[in-house]
C-alpha cells in the first residue's frame, strides 16, 4: 500500500514539473541551448578548454547533463519544496499515511524520472551533432545517482530551513555559480580547479567528464559526491522543517 503512494506522489511531482514552464525552461531548454552551442561554437577553443580540433562534443555533452542534472535535483526541487512548506502543503502530506519518508520518496523518484528525460534528450540532440561516444556506462551511473544525491539532499536542506522567497534567490544564484565558476560546465585550471573538485558542482563535473569525455571513472570525484550525499542527507533528516 505504501509503495502505491509513493508511486502517486511520484507521479503528481513529475507532472508538477513537467507542467511548469519555467522549470522546463531551466531543466530541458537551457541544457539543450548550452549543448548546440557549445558544439557549434568556438567557445571551447578560444578559452583554451580544449586544443584546435579537438572534439567540442567531449565538452559540451557532459556539461548538459550535469546542468540538466543541477536542475532538476538541487534548483528546481529546492523551491518547489520550499513553496510548498510555506503554503503548508508539507505539514498536510506529512500527516497522511503518506508520511515524511513517502514524501521525500516520492520527490526522489519524480527527479529520476525527470532526469531520464533529460538525458534521453541530451543524447538524441547530441547523436544528431555527430556525438559517438565513448561513454563509461559505470561511470555514468555513478556520476548520476550519487550527483542526484548530493544535490537533492542540499536542495532540500535549503528548502527545509530558509524562507521560500530567499530559497528561490539562493538557489538560482548557486545555478549560475555552479554553471560559472563550480566546475559544472568545465573544468578549471590551478587551485581553484582544485577547490571546487571538492564541491558538489566540482565533482559531478569531473565525474561526468570522465565518464562521457574519457570514457573511464573519476574515483576521487565519486568519493567527494558520496560524502557530500551522505552530510546532505544526515543534515536534511537532522534540521528540514515542515512547516
Amino acid at each position: 500500500m505504501i509503495f502505491k503512494r509513493i508511486i502517486s506522489q511520484t507521479k503528481f511531482e513529475t507532472l508538477s514539473v513537467l507542467r511548469n514552464g519555467e522549470q522546463l525552461l531551466l531543466s530541458v531548454i537551457f541544457p539543450l541551448g548550452l549543448l548546440v552551442f557549445l558544439a557549434k561554437t568556438p567557445l571551447l577553443t578560444g578559452l583554451g578548454v580544449i586544443d584546435v580540433g579537438a572534439d567540442p562534443m567531449s565538452i559540451a555533452v557532459p556539461g548538459a547533463l550535469c546542468l540538466s542534472l543541477a536542475s532538476s535535483a538541487f534548483t528546481g526541487q529546492a523551491i518547489a519544496t520550499a513553496f510548498d512548506r510555506r503554503y503548508g502543503v508539507l505539514r498536510q502530506l506529512a500527516t497522511t499515511p503518506l508520511g515524511t519518508n513517502g514524501l521525500i520518496l516520492g520527490k526522489l523518484g519524480a527527479v529520476i524520472v525527470v532526469v531520464i528525460i533529460q538525458y534521453a534528450l541530451v543524447f538524441a540532440v547530441a547523436a544528431a551533432l555527430g556525438f559517438r561516444g565513448p561513454v563509461d556506462a559505470l561511470g555514468l551511473m555513478l556520476a548520476t545517482l550519487l550527483g542526484t544525491a548530493s544535490l537533492l539532499s542540499l536542495g532540500l536542506l535549503m528548502a527545509g530551513t530558509v524562507r521560500a522567497e530567499a530559497t528561490l534567490a539562493a538557489t538560482n544564484l548557486i545555478w549560475v555559480l555552479m554553471a560559472g565558476v563550480g566546475g559544472l560546465i568545465i573544468a578549471h585550471p590551478g587551485e581553484w580547479g582544485t577547490v571546487v573538485g571538492y564541491l558538489p558542482s566540482g565533482a559531478l563535473g569531473d565525474a561526468m567528464r570522465s565518464a562521457i569525455g574519457d570514457g573511464g571513472t573519476d574515483i576521487k570525484a565519486i568519493i567527494v559526491l558520496l560524502v557530500w550525499g551522505l552530510v546532505g542527507t544526515l543534515a536534511a533528516r537532522r534540521w528540514f522543517r515542515f512547516e
